[in-house]
């Protein structure tokens, strides 16, 4: 002890007698170690499947993996991917074979991504506006209600003013153009219903494919505050209907409103039109093929039971072209997909285009000395016209006749180093039945016509459809409730084969252009190729958008300018047509028809009268087939068995044999 300091009171050195323990300071610090692991056990105590509350709150700052923007009824696609991107653990979003099947990176590089990126769009709206100023909010804000769904109907439920193009450069939600919710929170008793962009959605409830007790709603409710549950219209066309139905308004050429409506595109109403409404085929069907799982749907959550069947969320189309520019402008764009998710999206939509979308029959009716007449079948095998969707698309005709030498003697439908069809008639190439002219060119399109019945593509000013012969899918018919909205226009209503079948009957979805080819006394060989392209942004179309300026309608140019704007090749046909005097090979003289059919009945017949001796019915697995068989003049008539699907018939004429492929629906 030290003596005490001024004032007489001692103190106590701060050196510790040697030997006494260090008992008070020890016991803190073993309570102190106890708190800490308590609160760090109740901090990472799982809550929500293995997730723990610091977890979670970790979860929330940044949105998973990448960030995300939220507003008070949706959210960017990015909030979805935390459990339905990709799992860097390789347990969930793979398929049996372990492939990564992910629906946040399938969905990435698709039109329906990017449709408020999308630079022909964006150029678009801004020529409507400045071709109708007084309605270029209006116009706008109906455009957005679906190429930009989130961000449009997020103001329209707030109560706000109209959501337009200039809010659109700054929203999020908007630039996340069709995201998960703009499809998964759409009402289930209103879906199907509403068209038009005016679509509603069920506030906190998110609709998938899977009843509820298969796929524990509540891990979601927690993380996200939306409740999952089975929606049935998610595998419906349904969920479709209300974009994929526009009609509009129509202005005079002063921008005055007629009171008239046009319907710019009905493709959900051409599935409605069609036997595949019917038979349960829906869009999801062929954009978003469906595949055997199981495949567990949320990473981290090990113990959830994977569900089977699993939809791919490719959703391929048509748009190659433009699917090909925002890959290029990827950057400039702001778009988030990878070159490598748009080649994957690529490639799918060419292989829907060439190997689902149309089927082409090529044959010989006759030939002389001064003409071969040719026949040329195209069958809609898709669920809508073909082509569907915006007017601008179109399909057309190439038609070519060589002679043994190689030089042509005949053609139609060439395209033109501008990308432009040789024969296409200003304003509009009409439609044919038979084609004897190189200056003649069968084009499969929708040409809209304004007040004075004029051509356009002011979207506005479009009153009534001057031209409308793309086909129409299978089971289509006039009479049909919906017709009104899916009509055809102008010379293919008198067309005899344009959808109807050899009996006159609607509904075949095929037309059959009979060519007359001038051949000027060539006796020897011919080969003729015959091709159907597609183009979904032909250079008349932007004529009159590009007689306009700017920023868009300048950037979408300078953009087209530079990518390939080739259209692309879907189907196509080549026949060796024998010398004159040779009868053809049993294989071009055999006719089948209809191929479909829907009621199992086939005629066979030969184009030159001849007979036909015997027939054979064969299934897809080489079996024989019992089937009734009765003479038709010097053909004969078959009943395909009930079961639909793919059939092989056998016949014969003389010493030859020949098989044909048919389908029974």
């Amino acid at each position: 002890m030290h003596r005490a300091a001024a004032g007489g009171a001692p103190y106590f050195c701060a050196m510790p007698r040697p030997g006494r323990p260090r008992t008070l300071p020890l016991l803190l610090g073993v309570v102190g170690v106890v708190v800490l692991f308590a609160a760090w056990a109740e901090a990472t105590r799982p809550v929500a499947g293995p997730h723990g509350r610091l977890e979670l709150a970790l979860y929330e700052r940044t949105g998973g993996a990448r960030d995300w923007i939220e507003g008070t009824f949706f959210a960017t696609s990015t909030r979805c991917s935390g459990c339905h991107g990709h799992d860097v653990n390789g347990l969930a979003m793979v398929d049996p074979q372990g492939t990564d099947v992910n629906v946040v990176d399938d969905w990435a590089s698709t039109m329906m991504a990017n449709s408020a990126r999308d630079p022909f769009f964006r150029a678009k709206l801004e020529h409507e506006g400045l071709v109708n100023p007084a309605h270029k909010e209006a116009l706008e804000n109906k455009c957005l209600s679906c190429h930009a769904p989130m961000g449009m109907h997020e103001e329209r439920m707030l109560g706000h003013a109209p959501f337009t193009a200039a809010m659109l450069d700054t929203s999020a939600l908007g630039l996340d153009g069709i995201g998960c919710l703009a499809c998964h929170m759409q009402s289930e008793a209103l879906s199907g219903s509403l068209f038009s962009g005016q679509l509603e959605f069920d506030s906190n409830r998110v609709y998938g494919p899977y009843p509820d007790d298969q796929i524990h709603p509540e891990i979601m409710e927690f993380f996200v505050g939306w409740r999952p549950g089975l929606g049935s219209h998610i595998l419906n066309s349904k969920v479709c209907a209300g974009c994929h139905t526009l009609i509009t308004e129509t202005v005079d050429l002063d921008g005055d409103l007629t009171g008239d409506r046009f319907v710019e595109q009905a493709t959900y109403h051409e599935w409605l039109n069609s036997v595949y409404s019917i038979n349960g085929t829906q869009c999801t069907t062929c954009h978003m093929p469906r595949i055997e799982g199981p495949v567990i749907l949320a990473s981290d959550y090990s113990f959830l039971t994977g569900q089977s069947p699993f939809g791919m969320h490719h959703l391929a189309g048509g748009n190659i072209h433009m699917l090909e520019l925002l890959k290029a402008y990827r950057e400039p764009l702001g778009i988030t997909a990878t070159e490598a998710q748009f080649d994957s999206t690529i490639a799918r939509s060419r292989r829907l285009l060439q190997h689902h979308t149309l089927d082409l029959q090529l044959s010989l009716v006759e030939r002389t000395a001064d003409t071969a007449f040719y026949a040329l079948r195209l069958e809609n095998m898709t669920g809508h016209r073909f082509p569907s969707g915006y007017p601008s698309r179109r399909a057309f005709v190439e038609f070519v006749v060589t002679d043994a030498a190689g030089d042509t003697v005949f053609k139609s439908g060439v395209l033109r180093g501008d990308l432009e069809v040789e024969g296409h008639d200003t304003p509009y190439e009409p439609h044919h039945n038979m084609i004897n002219d190189p200056g003649q060119v069968q084009i499969y399109e929708m040409v809209m016509g304004d007040v004075n019945n004029n051509v356009t593509t002011v979207l506005e000013r479009a009153k009534a459809p001057i031209k409308d012969n793309r086909l129409p899918p299978f089971g289509f018919t006039t009479t049909h409730a919906v017709y009104d909205t899916t009509l055809i226009a102008g010379l293919a209503l008198t067309d005899p084969d344009f959808n109807h079948n050899t009996l006159g009957e609607e509904g075949s979805a095929s037309d059959i252009v009979r060519y007359h080819v001038p051949v000027h006394g060539i006796t020897d060989a011919l080969t003729v190729m015959a091709r159907v392209h597609y183009q979904p942004v032909p250079p008349g179309w932007n004529a009159e958008m590009f007689g306009h300026h700017g920023p868009k309608i300048d950037a979408f140019a300078d953009m087209l300018a530079t990518t390939d704007g080739t259209p692309i090749l879907v189907a196509e046909a080549t026949l060796l047509t024998t010398p004159l005097g040779m009868a053809p090979p049993l294989a071009e003289r055999a006719r089948l028809f209809p191929n479909p059919t829907a009621d199992g009945w086939i005629t066979v017949q030969l184009s030159d009268g001849g007979p036909v001796d015997a027939v054979e019915v064969h299934d897809a697995a080489g079996r024989r087939m019992n089937v009734p068989v009765e003479r038709a003049g010097r053909g004969v008539r078959i009943r395909l068995p009930q079961t639909a699907g793919l059939y092989f018939v056998r016949l014969r004429s003389g010493n030859e044999e020949v098989l044909k492929r048919v389908v029974r629906r």
